[in-house]
């Protein structure tokens, strides 16, 4: 299995950035898709997740409004939206998947990461 982001880099507040998850090694309509952060100091939280095959998504509350996943299973690809960035925002953003739930404790697999930094 592989999970590979791409699409992180450096905004000013108030900016936008689409991370992009390439992935490969599973039946991606199987499997829920989407993303965790872990900003500097912190714990790995889930920020999106989605299960394209019935189109269920989740969002958490600091992300709600401002972000936006989306998936294509042709490409066995996921997204990942970001608008209106702040400086809570900054992070090691991780594509990830899971055969039954997301977000999940025990998410089966993780990408290395894609850097996202909001500075001024």
């Amino acid at each position: 299995v592989q999970l590979v982001e791409s699409g992180g880099g450096s905004v000013q507040p108030g900016g936008s950035l689409r991370l992009s998850c390439a992935t490969s090694g599973f039946t991606f309509d199987d499997f829920v898709v989407g993303w965790y952060r872990q900003a500097p100091g912190k714990m790995r939280e889930a920020v999106s997740c989605i299960r394209s095959s019935v189109s269920a998504t989740y969002y958490s509350h600091a992300v709600k409004g401002r972000f936006t996943i989306s998936s294509d299973s042709a490409k066995k690809s996921v997204y990942l939206q970001m608008n209106d960035l702040g400086f809570g925002d900054t992070g090691v953003y991780f594509c990830v998947a899971d055969p039954h739930s997301c977000p999940d404790t025990n998410i089966r697999y993780w990408g290395k990461g894609a850097v996202v930094t909001v500075s001024s």
